[in-house]
């Protein structure tokens, strides 16, 4: 028999959450599936999250997997091309591109076609990483608009503080200021924009983490947001021992009995993608009971308590995170974020639609 452990991916979820984030907007949606689609499948994701305008990612060799399954709805690449050659292919999938530097634009010469590529300009108000510096911009639109490649351009900027209490305000003024003179089409919001700031919507929202049932707010759960979760992953315990007070339980034997206990050894490790810094007491669900995490966790199990759940026993079925679990709630637990855990799942964990 295989390894029990599996994940579940919940397509009608991912369609939910596809309708929250466009009732929230008026704006055209472009469902954000980087990542394989956050550790989601990228196939699986974007057939679930068809409604959407367009799709945005990373990898070329993903948009091309996307439209060679059929999908012609906008791809964007959202780090753009990486070098003259990409742009042939480019071209040939006819994808849109984002441009935050000169030697991007310096390359387009390359591009193998007239006035068929579509551009999204990235301006940098804040965040620090990729974009033009506001003084740069009127020149590097300049550029674009003049060159014998470009058909349409979009102005975009990205949030690095939309999630938390200082907001966007600062980084909205100026990219309202840096755009004002152009009548060119907008993108600014992520899911927590999108969700919080009704200004920030323009023509298009860039929604990720909501689409897969997580919260972008550490304060607000996704329930009440009114998402449903994407992604469940299970397993089952394997075996059970019993400890007396003052024995300890896995590596390092960080965790230490003070009563009697019983203890479920769980088939999952770190290397199935489950944190390794989670601490005892991450909470974790056996057969639907809340219970949590005791010691340090290995590299294929964990270990549970189950001193409490008597009926718990080999072969109980065991929530990591997803259906009655937040992944959030597990992150927060283990000193991280939902993203993480997402994309962390290991290749070797058996994926199922449901």
């Amino acid at each position: 028999m295989p390894r029990p452990i599996q994940a579940f991916i919940d397509l009608s979820a991912l369609e939910w959450n596809l309708k929250v984030a466009r009732r929230a907007s008026n704006a055209r949606t472009m469902a954000v599936i980087k990542a394989n689609a956050y550790g989601h499948g990228l196939l699986r994701a974007a057939e679930a999250l068809n409604a959407a305008e367009g799709f945005a990612l990373l990898d070329l060799r993903d948009a091309i997997r996307l439209r060679d399954a059929g999908f012609s709805q906008k791809i964007l690449l959202l780090e753009g091309y990486f070098s003259p050659e990409d742009l042939s292919v480019v071209a040939d999938y006819d994808l849109a591109c984002v441009i935050h530097s000169n030697q991007q634009i310096d390359m387009l010469d390359a591009y193998p076609r007239r006035r068929s590529l579509e551009i999204w300009l990235k301006i940098g108000t804040g965040m620090n990483r990729l974009g033009f510096a506001p003084g740069n911009i009127r020149d590097a639109l300049q550029k674009l608009k003049n060159h014998f490649a470009v058909r349409d351009i979009t102005l975009m900027t990205h949030f690095s503080h939309a999630d938390e209490s200082t907001g966007v305000a600062a980084q909205l003024e100026l990219f309202n200021e840096l755009s004002a003179p152009y009548r060119l089409a907008r993108s600014l919001a992520n899911s927590a924009a999108l969700l919080r700031y009704p200004a920030t919507h323009a023509d298009w929202v860039r929604p990720g983490i909501m689409l897969y049932g997580a919260s972008p707010f550490a304060e607000v759960t996704a329930q009440q947001i009114g998402l449903q979760p994407v992604m469940t992953l299970q397993s089952r315990i394997i075996a059970v021992q019993d400890l007396s007070p003052g024995e300890t339980v896995g590596y390092g034997g960080v965790f230490c009995a003070k009563y009697s206990m019983r203890v479920g050894v769980v088939a999952c490790g770190y290397a199935d993608g489950y944190p390794r810094c989670a601490p005892t007491g991450t909470p974790v669900l056996v057969d639907g009971q809340l219970t949590c995490i005791l010691g340090r966790i290995s590299m294929d199990m964990l270990t549970v308590d189950l001193t409490r759940l008597p009926f718990a026993d080999v072969g109980s079925k065991v929530t990591l995170w997803g259906a009655g679990l937040p992944v959030e709630q597990v992150a927060h637990a283990a000193g991280t974020i939902s993203y993480e855990l997402l994309c962390g799942l290991n290749e070797r964990v058996p994926i199922l639609s449901i």
